[in-house]
């Protein structure tokens, strides 16, 4: 018979086993749910440190109040509250560029920056390398992902509690380095100061554990389904759903095509 590997989970008629562990006897009460994502996709077990960094992530992007998603989210289980899934993904499939997508876009970002430079040694070094990379990214008339925030205008307060984190467990690596000399110097490069937003720190951070840059918007998608769901949880005890439709419709105006 043709056979399909995998390395993630398989089953028989007595037993499930889930990355080589017997799912019962060596994972269930014995393993967190954000050390078990980081391993499905690592398919190694993080460190304690590890784990406590990828957590705080996850934690930092689970929910930032009424963003499009959230909205999103309840507009859809407004219109069918039969459908919670429906609900649920409403609120995913709205994670892009402008919210979610920039841990994602900032990981990445800093990786390519990241290939074919030697690591400097020092903060000076550091900094002429941030400059370069934003000057790069400025003539090629681009953004650098992570920089500013719709809300946070002065400081992301989840910025330096991440970065403080990675420092205190030792996992300060080439990204997150890159990520704040470019907070350091990319005003004299674009003219004004802007703060660096705590999902492209997140970016930095889930990149500096070596997690695939290609996979860290699925990682803030995973932390924000948390905030969904809680944000449905409060649509049901106290809804704005319908006051949120009837504000927009009541008050929609019609003008001419331009």
């Amino acid at each position: 018979m043709t056979t399909f590997p995998t390395s993630l989970g398989t089953s028989t008629s007595d037993e499930i086993r889930l990355l080589g562990q017997d799912l019962t006897a060596d994972l269930m009460g014995k393993v967190g749910f954000g050390e078990l994502a980081f391993w499905l996709v690592a398919l190694r077990r993080p460190t304690p440190s590890e784990t406590r960094l990828f957590e705080a992530v996850l934690v930092a992007l689970a929910d930032h109040g009424f963003t499009p998603t959230a909205i999103a989210a309840r507009l859809t289980y407004l219109s069918a509250p039969d459908s919670l899934q429906g609900a649920l993904a409403a609120g995913l499939l709205g994670g892009g560029s402008r919210f979610l997508g920039v841990t994602e876009d900032c990981g990445t970002y800093l990786h390519e920056a990241l290939l074919g430079h030697e690591l400097p040694a020092d903060e000076a070094g550091w900094d002429a390398l941030a400059v370069e990379v934003v000057t790069e990214t400025r003539e090629a008339g681009k953004y650098v992902p992570g920089l500013g925030h719709p809300v946070h205008k002065e400081r992301d307060p989840r910025t330096p509690v991440l970065i403080a984190i990675a420092a205190d467990e030792g996992l300060l690596g080439p990204h997150l380095q890159l990520f704040q000399a470019i907070g350091r110097t990319h005003e004299q490069v674009l003219g004004r100061k802007l703060p660096l937003n705590g999902a492209g720190v997140c970016g930095a951070a889930l990149a500096d554990l070596g997690l695939p840059v290609e996979l860290l918007r699925g990682f803030a998608l995973l932390a924000r389904a948390a905030g969904l769901l809680g944000q449905l949880a409060e649509e049901r005890r106290r809804p704005i759903g319908m006051d949120a439709y009837l504000a927009v419709d009541r008050n929609a105006v019609y003008v001419d095509p331009i």
